[in-house]
C-alpha cells in the first residue's frame, strides 16, 4: 500500500486558512495577551463565529474539536482522512500565531473533545454548542489519574459531587466543565467516570485563577466542588461499572486530545524554526541541505537537526490523527506522539533562543514566547514521562500494575 505524505488535497483550504489566521490575527495580538494574563482575548470572538459557520456548513471539516469514536457497528473499512487528520493539523497552523490564543477559543475547549469521544447520541445534541473545559488534575495526584479522589455519590436524580481540581483550563470562561470522579475508590480505575458541570451550579466555585510561565492569555483555574448536584444525564457515556473495560472509557479521551496537544508542540517549534532560519540566514549562516551537518557550522548543524526532530514529531502526530480517522486503535500512537512532540517541542523552542542569542532572549522577538509556552505541552494531558510509561506498557505487552 502507497504511502503519501504530502498533505491530503481536501484539507489544503482549511489549513491555508487556518494559517492566515494565525499570521492576520492571532501574531498581532500575542504579545497584548501575553502582557494582559487573565484579560479575555475579546478579538477571539468573531473567530469562533466564523468556525461554528465553517462547522455548520460542512464547508471546513475538522474547523472544531473532534472525538475518537469506534462504534462496533461502523463496517466502513474504506481509508479516511477526516476530522482528526484536519483538527491536527489546522491546530498546527494555529498555534504557529500564538498556542494560549488557541487554548482561549470558544467551544474548543479539551472538555468538547471529551464530549466528542465519550458522550451517547442524545448527549451530543444536548451539549452541541457548549463550551467545555475539563478537569481531571488534582492536588497530590499528579499524572495518576487513576488515583482521582474527587467523589460522585448518586443521590436519587442526581450525583453529588465533592473535590478539588487544578490547572483548568477555560476554568472560568468556559459554559461548562467536564469533571471526572469515581463511582466508588474502592474499586479503582473502572469507577472514574466523566460528568457535564454547567457553569453557575450551586457548589462549584473558581477558587482562583492561575499565574503562569507561559500561555498566559489561557485561564486556568483551581476549582472546588462542595456537594455539587449534577443531574445524573450528565454523566457522559454508560453508568455502569465495568471491571473488565477498565479505564478504557475515561481514556478514550486522551487517544483524542494526545494528539491535540502534540499538533500545538508542532505549530510552535515550527513558528521558532522558521523565524530562527530566517534570522541566521540575515546572519549569513547557510544551511546547505545538500551536505553533510558536520561539513556546515554548527548554527547550521544545530538548525538542521532541530528541523529533522521536528519532522519526526510531524509525522508521528499526523499518524496518530489518521489512524483515530480509520477506526483504528492509536493509544500507543497517540502517547508516542505527544512524548516526541511535547519534548522536541520544548528543545526547539529554546534551543532556537540560544541560536538568536540577544534577539532570542529580549522581548523584540516571539521566541523567547515560544520557548515559554512551549513547556506546558510536554506537561499537561499526561507528562513525558507518563507518555514513555504507556508507550513501554504497550510495547511490551505490561499492565500498569506489573509496570509502574
Amino acid at each position: 500500500m502507497a504511502i503519501n505524505l504530502d498533505d491530503p488535497k481536501k484539507f489544503r483550504p482549511l489549513v491555508g486558512q487556518a494559517h492566515q489566521v494565525a499570521m492576520n490575527m492571532l501574531r498581532p495580538i500575542s504579545r497584548k495577551y501575553d502582557r494582559a494574563e487573565h484579560e479575555y482575548p475579546k478579538e477571539l470572538d468573531m473567530l469562533a463565529a466564523m468556525i461554528d459557520g465553517l462547522s455548520e456548513s460542512g464547508a471546513s471539516e475538522g474547523a472544531g474539536a473532534a472525538g475518537v469514536r469506534r462504534d462496533e457497528g461502523d463496517q466502513d473499512t474504506s481509508v479516511k482522512n477526516g476530522a482528526n487528520l484536519a483538527s491536527v493539523m489546522s491546530i498546527a497552523e494555529m498555534c504557529w500565531g500564538d498556542v494560549g490564543l488557541l487554548l482561549s477559543m470558544p467551544r474548543q475547549g479539551l472538555g468538547n473533545s471529551a464530549i466528542a469521544s465519550v458522550a451517547n447520541e442524545e448527549q451530543h445534541e444536548r451539549f452541541d454548542g457548549v463550551w467545555a473545559g475539563m478537569a481531571i488534575t488534582e492536588p497530590g495526584v499528579g499524572s495518576d489519574s487513576a488515583n482521582i479522589k474527587t467523589t460522585a455519590t448518586l443521590d436519587g436524580d442526581h450525583y453529588v459531587l465533592n473535590g478539588e481540581k487544578i490547572f483548568v483550563t477555560s476554568g472560568d470562561r468556559a459554559d461548562a466543565i467536564v469533571v471526572w470522579a469515581t463511582l466508588d475508590k474502592d474499586l479503582g480505575r473502572a469507577a472514574i467516570k466523566s460528568f457535564v458541570v454547567a457553569k453557575g451550579t450551586p457548589g462549584m466555585r473558581v477558587e482562583r485563577l492561575e499565574h503562569k510561565l507561559g500561555i498566559r492569555a489561557s485561564d486556568t483555574a483551581t476549582i472546588i466542588f462542595d456537594n455539587c448536584r449534577v443531574p445524573a444525564e450528565n454523566l457522559l457515556g454508560s453508568a455502569e461499572v465495568d471491571p473488565k473495560q477498565g479505564f478504557a472509557g475515561a481514556m478514550a479521551t486522551f487517544d483524542n486530545t494526545r494528539p491535540l496537544v502534540a499538533a500545538m508542540a508542532v505549530g510552535c517549534a515550527r513558528a521558532a524554526l522558521d523565524l530562527t532560519r530566517d534570522l541566521l540566514a540575515q546572519a549569513g549562516v547557510t544551511v546547505d541541505y545538500d551536505r553533510p551537518a558536520l561539513t556546515q557550522s554548527a548554527a547550521a548543524a544545530k538548525l538542521l537537526q532541530m528541523e529533522a526532530d521536528w519532522e519526526a514529531a510531524h509525522l508521528l502526530t499526523l499518524q496518530a490523527a489518521w489512524m483515530a480517522d480509520n477506526r483504528q486503535p492509536n493509544s500507543l500512537e497517540a502517547s508516542m506522539a505527544k512524548a516526541k512532540a511535547g519534548r522536541v517541542g520544548s528543545d526547539i523552542t529554546l534551543s532556537c533562543v540560544e541560536l538568536a542569542s540577544s534577539v532570542g532572549y529580549s522581548e523584540a522577538e516571539l521566541l523567547e514566547k515560544w520557548g515559554r509556552d512551549s513547556k506546558i505541552l510536554d506537561i499537561f494531558e499526561g507528562t513525558q514521562q507518563i507518555q514513555q510509561l504507556i508507550v513501554a506498557r504497550r510495547i511490551l505487552g505490561l499492565s500498569s500494575a506489573e509496570l509502574r
